[in-house]
C-alpha cells in the first residue's frame, strides 16, 4: 500500500514499527511453553506478520483522518464518533469521488484550495484505490470508470482554461491572461501527482484507462510550456514536469511516440487529440481560442512519415484554413503545416482527390504578398510541392510549359521592380534553388532572368553582399546551362562584372572575407562566360586596353568546366606580374598554340582570381579610355 511523499507519515510508521517490536521483545513467554527451533521461527514469523497489519492498519486510520475534511466537505464522509476509534475505515468508491470532485470543480468560485486538496489526495491515495481491478475490459464498471476520470479531468483542465474572444476575428489584451499561470500551475502539479500512480504498475487496463485520458492532458501540457502571454515561468515549468510525468506513465520515448507509436503497437493519442480539437477547427470559430492553432500546428509537425498519412483528411483541412488566414503570423504557421505534410507524405497520397493541386493553388497566391517572411516558406514549400505534381523541365525530353515556369516567370516579374531590402534578399536566396531545378529550360526566361542579374549586381548589401553572392550564382549557373546563348550576351555580361570587380576592390566599407569572396564568385562567372563564348572575353579586354606592340591572343575553343591552368595560362598571369616581356609572351602563346598539332587548344579556365584583379588594376592604372567606356 502507498501513501503519501511526506516526512511525517514514514516518522509516524516508524515509531509505530517501534512501538510495536518493544512490546514484542519485552513480552514474557508461558513457562509451561518451551518452543523447538522450528516452532520458534514459525512463531517469528506469524508475530512479524501482525506487527506489519497492526501497523497499516494505525497508518490507514492516519490516512483517514487526513482526507476526513476533504471527503467531509464533498459529503462522503460517513464516519461517527464511534467509528473513529476503530483502526480502518472504509474509504468510498472511486467513482463516487470522482463524480463529487468534478461537481465542486465545476461550481466552486475559488478553486484554488480545492485543487490543492485534489492533489494532496492523488499523492497520498494508495492506487489500488484510484484504479480497481475490474473482471474484464467489457465491463460497464470499466466504462464507468473511464468516464468519470475523463470527465474528472477535463473539469480540473477547465479550472485554468483560457478566456475565448468574444469576436472571432478579434484578439484579448495580455491582461485578460493574468490569472490564467497560477491556477495552470497548480492544476499541473494536481495532474502529475495523479500520474504519478500509473508508474506503480497495474497491468493492461491501467494502461487502457491513461490511454482515454491521456489526450487532454497532452493539451493541456502542450498549451501551457509554450512561451505565450497567458504562460509564465512557474506555470511552464509545471507544463513540462506534467508532460515527463505523462510520457514517463505510458512508457513513451517522447512526443512523436506518445501521438504516433509504433507499427506493431496500437498506443498513439492522435486519433484521441484530433477528436477533441477538430470541433474547434472550423472557419467560425477556430480565431476565438489563442491556444488552439499552437495545440494543432505543435501536434501536427510532431508526426512524420509514416504515421502521418492515415490522418491526412483531418489534417489538411485545419492546415488550409491556417494558411488561408489573413494575420502574416497565422499564414506563416499555415505554410509550415503545409510544408511538413508535402515532406512526409507519400506523393501517391497528395495526388489522390486532387490534393496536391489545391495546396499549389493555395499557396501560388501567396507569391502576390508583401511579406517577406511569407514568401520565404512559400517558395521552399513550392520548390518540395512542384516535385509531387511534375516531374523537372530539366528530366523532361519535351520541355513543354509547367508550374515551374509559372513560378519562376512570377518570381522573376516581382524581382525586377522590387525595392525592398527584405524582399530582395529572400528572392535571391530562393533563386538559384529554381534555376538549377528548370535546367536548361531557363533559356525560356533569359530576356526577364538577365535583366534582374544586372539589376542585383549593381546595388550593393553590405556588410554581407548576400544578394550579390547569390546573383553569381545564378549567372554561374546560367551560363553553364545556356551557355549557347550567351555569347550574343557576352559584352553586357563582361561589362556588369568589371563593374562590380572595380566596386568591390574599391570600396572600403567591405570586410576582407566579404570582399574575397565577391572576387572569386565575380572571377569565376569571368571563366565561364570567356569558355562559354570561345575566348570572346580576352579578345574585348585585350582591344580595349591592349599593352605596347601586343596582339590580341588567338582564339580557341573553350570548354565550360574550369579545371588547371595550362602554359597559355601560366605565361599570361606572369606577364600580369611583370615576369614576362610582351614579346616573350606573345612568342609563348604561339608555341604553345602550335603544339596542339593543328587541333584548337582546349582552355581549362582562367585560374585565379588574381588575374581579374591584376588586369582591372593594370586597366585603371594606365586610365584607358576604351577600357572606361566598356564598363
Amino acid at each position: 500500500m502507498r501513501f503519501g511523499f511526506n516526512a511525517e507519515n514514514d516518522q509516524m510508521l516508524e515509531a509505530i514499527e517501534t512501538d510495536q517490536n518493544q512490546s514484542y521483545i519485552h513480552r514474557p513467554a508461558p513457562a509451561h511453553w518451551a518452543p523447538s527451533g522450528r516452532n520458534q521461527l514459525q512463531h517469528r514469523t506469524d508475530n512479524s506478520r501482525k506487527n506489519r497489519n497492526g501497523s497499516m492498519n494505525q497508518l490507514f486510520g492516519y490516512f483517514r483522518m487526513e482526507l476526513s475534511p476533504l471527503l467531509h466537505d464533498l459529503h462522503l464522509s460517513s464516519s461517527s464518533s464511534s467509528e473513529k476509534t476503530r483502526p480502518s475505515i472504509p474509504l468510498p468508491p472511486i467513482t463516487e469521488l470522482l463524480s463529487e470532485l468534478q461537481k465542486k470543480l465545476i461550481s466552486v468560485a475559488e478553486r484554488s484550495d480545492l485543487i490543492g486538496q485534489v492533489e494532496r489526495l492523488f499523492q497520498a491515495a494508495d492506487p489500488d484505490w484510484l484504479f480497481p481491478p475490474l473482471l474484464d475490459d467489457q465491463d460497464s464498471r470499466w466504462a464507468e470508470l473511464q468516464a468519470e476520470y475523463s470527465s474528472m479531468i477535463s473539469a480540473l483542465i477547465g479550472c485554468a482554461a483560457l478566456p475565448l474572444c468574444e469576436e472571432d476575428c478579434g484578439s484579448l489584451d495580455p491582461s485578460a491572461y493574468q490569472s490564467v499561470p497560477k491556477r495552470a500551475a497548480a492544476v499541473s502539479s494536481a495532474l502529475t501527482a495523479l500520474l504519478g500512480n500509473w508508474e506503480e504498475g497495474g497491468g493492461a487496463r491501467r494502461a487502457r484507462l491513461l490511454l482515454a485520458v491521456a489526450p487532454p492532458i497532452y493539451l493541456f501540457a502542450v498549451t501551457h510550456f509554450q512561451d505565450e502571454v497567458w504562460t509564465s515561468a512557474a506555470s511552464r515549468t509545471a507544463a513540462r514536469h506534467l508532460q515527463v510525468a505523462l510520457l514517463r506513465a505510458g512508457g513513451w520515448r517522447d512526443s512523436a511516440h506518445l501521438l504516433a507509436g509504433e507499427e506493431e503497437e496500437d498506443r498513439c493519442i492522435l486519433g484521441g487529440v484530433l477528436d477533441i480539437l477538430q470541433p474547434q477547427l472550423t472557419r467560425e470559430s477556430w480565431r476565438r481560442c489563442a491556444a488552439l492553432k499552437l495545440q494543432f500546428s505543435w501536434t501536427l509537425l510532431q508526426v512524420t512519415r509514416p504515421f502521418l498519412s492515415p490522418f491526412l483528411p483531418r489534417l489538411l483541412p485545419p492546415s488550409l484554413l491556417l494558411n488561408d488566414d489573413y494575420k502574416p503570423e497565422n499564414c506563416m504557421l499555415g505554410v509550415r503545416c503545409l510544408h511538413h505534410i508535402v515532406l512526409n507524405t507519400p506523393a501517391a497520397d497528395l495526388r489522390q482527390f486532387n490534393r496536391a493541386e489545391v495546396l499549389y493553388q493555395a499557396l501560388f497566391r501567396h507569391l502576390y504578398t508583401s511579406e517577406a517572411a511569407v514568401i520565404q516558406l512559400v517558395l521552399s514549400c513550392l520548390l518540395d510541392l512542384l516535385l509531387v505534381l511534375e516531374k523537372p523541365p530539366s528530366s523532361d525530353c519535351r520541355r513543354t510549359l509547367c508550374r515551374h515556369d509559372d513560378v519562376l516567370h512570377l518570381v522573376l516579374t516581382h524581382m525586377e521592380a522590387e525595392h525592398k531590402v527584405a524582399l530582395r534578399r529572400v528572392y535571391a536566396s530562393a533563386l538559384p534553388l529554381y534555376v538549377e531545378r528548370v535546367g536548361v529550360a531557363v533559356c525560356r526566361h533569359l530576356r526577364r532572368l538577365l535583366p534582374v542579374l544586372l539589376g542585383y549586381l549593381e546595388v550593393g548589401d553590405p556588410p554581407e553582399e548576400s544578394v550579390r553572392l547569390k546573383m553569381l550564382e545564378v549567372l554561374q549557373s546560367t551560363i553553364r546551362l545556356a551557355w549557347p546563348r550567351m555569347a550574343s550576351r557576352t559584352n553586357v555580361l563582361l561589362r556588369c562584372l568589371l563593374r562590380l570587380l572595380v566596386d568591390v576592390s574599391a570600396d572600403p566599407g567591405l570586410s576582407d572575407s566579404v570582399r574575397l569572396q565577391l572576387m572569386e564568385g565575380s572571377s569565376a562567372s569571368l571563366r565561364l562566360l570567356d569558355a562559354a563564348t570561345q575566348q570572346r572575353v580576352q579578345v574585348s579586354l585585350f582591344a580595349a586596353a591592349p599593352p605596347a606592340g601586343q596582339q590580341p591572343p588567338l582564339q580557341h575553343s573553350g570548354s565550360l568546366l574550369p579545371g588547371n591552368r595550362d602554359s597559355r595560362e601560366k605565361a599570361h598571369l606572369k606577364h600580369l606580374e611583370g615576369e614576362l616581356s610582351e614579346t616573350e609572351q606573345h612568342q609563348h602563346l604561339n608555341q604553345a598554340a602550335a603544339k596542339s598539332e593543328g587541333r584548337p587548344t582546349r582552355t581549362r579556365g582562367w585560374g585565379l582570381t588574381s588575374c581579374w584583379v591584376f588586369r582591372v588594376k593594370r586597366f585603371r592604372e594606365q586610365g584607358s579610355d576604351q577600357f572606361w567606356g566598356l564598363i
